[in-house]
């Protein structure tokens, strides 16, 4: 398993690097209309989905392979309903992100829990975990908030998110095993 995340880092690196590029495109057009955002969240919740499917067919990470399916799955599910059903409404949209959100949180959760028999340090995919995970509950909690805020929040989520990403695949790029 080790030997197939190190081949693979820089995966782990282009996840995160796109995650960072949709934060800061929402940082930087706040003003873009709700069609716009819903548009450009689906292109990265579509791109992530279709990553977490190579990688789940490819061995590429040493996470379980259905893991990944199911991760690619909700992606590529949740930018379905973003294409598919573009007057869809503010509410359900941060419903749908909130739930993938949570959903993907806790599967990233799961393989940092597999990673700690292989790798030191492998709280960093478990921060992105909470850090998923906690974005969703807020968007869940807080609906109401203004299109802006949401904005807003997407995009630190996604910053953050591609950090600890960007984080944990230079890591694991020079592992360092663990004594027996």
């Amino acid at each position: 398993m080790l030997h197939l995340i190190t081949r693979n880092w820089w995966m782990l690196v282009l996840r995160g690097v796109c995650a960072i590029l949709f934060g800061l495109l929402a940082f930087t057009r706040p003003g873009l209309t709700l069609g716009a955002l819903i548009l450009l969240w689906g292109i990265y919740a579509f791109i992530d989905g279709i990553l977490a499917f190579t990688a789940a067919f490819s061995g590429a990470t040493g996470t379980p392979w259905w893991v990944l399916t199911l991760e690619g799955l909700v992606g590529v599910a949740a930018a379905a309903a973003a294409f598919l059903i573009p007057g869809i409404t503010a509410l359900v949209l941060l419903y749908i992100i909130a739930a993938w959100a949570i959903v993907k949180g806790l599967f990233e959760i799961a393989a940092a829990i597999q990673l700690r028999k292989e790798i030191d340090n492998e709280v960093w995919l478990g921060l992105a975990g909470l850090a998923s995970v906690f974005f969703g509950v807020v968007l869940f909690a807080r609906p109401g908030v203004g299109v802006l805020a949401v904005v807003w929040l997407i995009g630190m989520y996604a910053i953050l998110f591609g950090v600890l990403l960007v984080a944990l695949g230079f890591r694991v790029r020079t592992p360092t095993t663990r004594p027996v």
